[in-house]
């Protein structure tokens, strides 16, 4: 499967044709991070001003389908879920959000960035969705703050039903997390040293390397991720929000207990070749014997399968929600 042409397709035809709430795009010439802004909206979460992009609205037809929470990655932000939101919202109520400091939301120039911090707005966000039951699907960052909100779930101290949960690459372990020199650097007390002399040529270096050999981001996708990190100031951003990385160190026990003694079916859908999360990672979330309902490990696919393999993300993740066995 060619997973540049299929990114294409979402790029050239704009997407957001079935969408009933939304205006259509269909008649514009190309889809921008800064037409994905105008589409979405603000609210504010405990007292940040958090950018969500919603496909129903409580009010609109799609507010009658099954709900879908997206949580993004890091250091990108909900823009990542382009290449397959179109798909999702064909069957879904789909909701993303820039988490804290990511993309179009808030970004405080401080040291207290935290996962527990993260879960906290996503929860306010289910609040005020008034989001019953849902399904949740994450990536990288997002793996993380997923697991501490299923923590929760399984607690009894969630906000909402989880229906489901399936990871897209993430560093679920610490152990199995394998670094670039550019975030332990960022982790370090150089880190806001480093962040000032980063300019795009090393971002684009280090960003292309987690993908796989042939699905490599284009020029003008490097562009927009660029673009969207730097908004509002943002790159100052990198080694205040890097701080997960311990946090997943602290918080191990705690969160890698909720994959094990999950009440909810889980799911992985995994770029094997990542250097950071890649099979390495699914082969210790098995050996650790966690829930495991579906997995899919796309052999040729880096870091980002969501953005590499678009249509093969969709495939094995309708296959996960109709309870195929893989």
């Amino acid at each position: 499967m060619d997973s540049r042409v299929v990114l294409r397709q979402y790029r050239e035809p704009p997407f957001y044709k079935n969408k009933t709430t939304m205006e259509s795009t269909a008649d514009k010439p190309g889809f921008s991070p800064e037409l994905w802004r105008a589409q979405g909206a603000y609210q504010t979460l405990l007292g940040h001003q958090i950018f969500c992009m919603d496909s129903g609205g409580n009010q609109s037809p799609n507010a009658q389908q099954p709900s879908l929470l997206l949580l993004h990655g890091f250091p990108t932000s909900s823009w990542d879920w382009l290449p397959i939101w179109d798909d999702l919202v064909k069957d879904y109520r789909v909701i993303a959000l820039d988490m804290l400091g990511f993309g179009f939301s808030d970004k405080p120039n401080n040291r207290n960035y935290s996962i527990h911090g993260q879960a906290d707005i996503v929860e306010a966000l289910v609040a005020s969705k008034r989001l019953e039951s849902f399904h949740v699907l994450a990536h990288d960052y997002g793996d993380t703050v997923a697991q501490e909100l299923l923590a929760r779930q399984l607690d009894g101290s969630g906000c909402g039903k989880w229906l489901s949960c399936c990871f897209l690459n993430g560093g679920l372990f610490p152990e199995t997390h394998r670094a670039l020199l550019t975030q332990k650097l960022l982790l370090s007390p150089v880190g806001g040293l480093l962040n000032f002399f980063t300019g795009y040529a090393k971002f684009s270096r280090n960003f292309s390397s987690v993908f796989g050999a042939d699905t490599q981001p284009s020029e003008q996708e490097l562009q927009d991720f660029w673009w969207l990190i730097n908004f509002n100031n943002g790159k100052h951003l990198f080694h205040n929000l890097i701080t997960y990385m311990s946090d997943r160190i602290q918080h191990r026990e705690r969160w890698v207990s909720a994959l094990q003694t999950s009440s909810i079916p889980l799911a992985l859908i995994n770029g094997s070749v990542d250097p950071v999360s890649g099979s390495h990672m699914v082969a210790r979330y098995k050996e650790l014997d966690c829930r495991l309902d579906y997995c899919a490990e796309l052999p040729t696919i880096g870091h980002y399968p969501q953005v590499e393999a678009p249509q093969d993300v969709l495939a094995h993740y309708q296959m996960f929600l109709r309870g195929d066995n893989h």
